[in-house]
């Protein structure tokens, strides 16, 4: 399994888990997406959006109010960044 793949899994795992994660590994979890994707798209190609709906904002924005957020939007945004990670990591298969 490649790092990148792992990383879903652990995301996937960490979002069937909410209740039992702390603040600072929600965090911690959401800003390794972030620079996951970052690299992802650098590696790609691919451009980020800059408009005011791209999911790295939104991931910035979950990470920072980790604390305030409830299990079902810490599980949205857990399962968000799996999919972004992994759409990307099909794209980036492809390419290869």
């Amino acid at each position: 399994m490649t790092n990148t793949t792992e990383f879903i899994s652990e995301l996937i795992r960490a979002a069937n888990e909410t209740d039992k994660l702390t603040v600072h590994e929600i965090s911690r979890l959401l800003d390794r997406s972030i620079d996951t994707i970052r690299d992802m798209r650098e590696r790609s190609g691919i451009a980020g959006s800059h408009r005011s709906r791209d999911v790295l904002i939104d991931l910035r924005v979950a990470s920072e109010r980790a604390s305030g957020l409830s299990l079902e939007e810490i599980r949205d945004a857990l399962i968000d960044a799996a999919d972004v990670i992994r759409t990307l990591k099909i794209e980036f298969d492809g390419e290869e």
